[in-house]
């Protein structure tokens, strides 16, 4: 009777059990931070515009990229890259093939990337264009047919270097800017400077209901500046070289999204005059005749500047959030 007295005197003394008495709960060990990422992806297009401009001739083309990326913080990630776009250029190159690397810091709403970008065209000949054929260039004499057709170089490799800014206003409107530019366009001789600006409207979620698909309205506005080009690109009246022209160009789309894919409805077009759009591209296929002018002494032009209607199917992912 007193042992079971003096148990009871010693449970009310020592009261309700604290949390420390009770069993611990299975807790989840938060993942340590990983710094390292890949972002990959492709896409499959009814035309590839760069600037404006046509770079496969107005057919489809073909494009794959990979990026390994460090996240030195939240704010700050280091990147290098390289991609591979199919072409139809005026010196038969087999392809584009880019390698890019460079930073991106973001200070709230706004986000930077400054970097340098090399555009390498493997397999390109020499090319001279006349009315009715394209003739490779014969060793040692790049301008056999003369100074007022059309020449390409055999080799178009450049770089540029680059900064952007994108801001992010609210979860609908953002607004951009780039500038990139280079000492040596398409290894013309001649210096390039593009500015544009860009907008994008981006849907409320609302308005798709838990379909999973998004839409966002975008476009661009842009300025491409030139130097005057080496003496390859001559014509009788510039011995030392042409000046290429400098042009606007613009674009406006829509795009859906679901998951991974975006697919892309664009317009896209060019101040550029037929003439001067030859000139500058060296076109093999210039057969618009009636179009001189002082850069274009032959006077036959091309419809790669011109407006144009693109199509493009595009996948995007990286390692962290789609391979987990």
């Amino acid at each position: 009777m007193k042992k079971r007295l003096l148990a009871a005197v010693l449970l009310a003394m020592s009261g309700p059990a604290s949390a420390a008495d009770l069993p611990a709960k299975a807790t989840k060990t938060p993942a340590p931070f990983n710094p390292w990422d890949v972002a990959f992806g492709g896409a499959v297009m009814s035309d590839y515009v760069f600037r404006g401009i046509t770079q496969s001739n107005h057919q489809p083309s073909v494009a794959a990229y990979f990026e390994p990326r460090y996240n030195i913080n939240k704010d700050l990630q280091l990147y290098v890259g390289t991609s591979a776009e199919s072409i139809s250029f005026a010196n038969h190159a087999a392809a584009e093939v880019d390698i890019y690397g460079g930073i991106r810091p973001t200070f709230g709403a706004f986000a930077f990337d400054f970097g340098i970008w090399g555009y390498l065209y493997p397999g390109g000949q020499c090319q001279e264009s006349f009315p009715g054929g394209v003739a490779v260039c014969p060793p040692g004499s790049p301008l056999a047919l003369g100074p007022d057709f059309t020449q390409i170089k055999q080799n178009l490799s450049f770089y540029e270097g680059y900064g952007k800014v994108n801001w992010t206003i609210n979860d609908s409107f953002a607004l951009g800017a780039n500038e990139y530019y280079t000492p040596n366009f398409l290894n013309s001789g001649a210096w390039g400077n593009y500015s544009s600006i860009t907008t994008k409207a981006t849907a409320p979620s609302a308005w798709f209901g838990s379909t999973g698909i998004g839409a966002y309205v975008s476009a661009e506005v842009g300025r491409q500046w030139y130097g005057t080009t080496d003496a390859f690109y001559r014509i009788a009246a510039a011995p030392i070289g042409i000046p290429y022209p400098s042009y606007n160009t613009w674009n406006i789309g829509v795009a859906f999204t679901y998951k991974v894919f975006t697919l892309d409805l664009r317009y896209s077009d060019t101040s550029l005059s037929k003439g001067d759009c030859a000139a500058l591209t060296s076109a093999f296929n210039a057969n618009i005749p009636g179009n001189l002018t002082a850069i274009n002494p032959n006077g036959f032009g091309s419809n790669w500047c011109g407006a144009v209607g693109i199509a493009k199917l595009s996948a995007d992912l990286t390692a962290m959030s789609n391979l987990k």
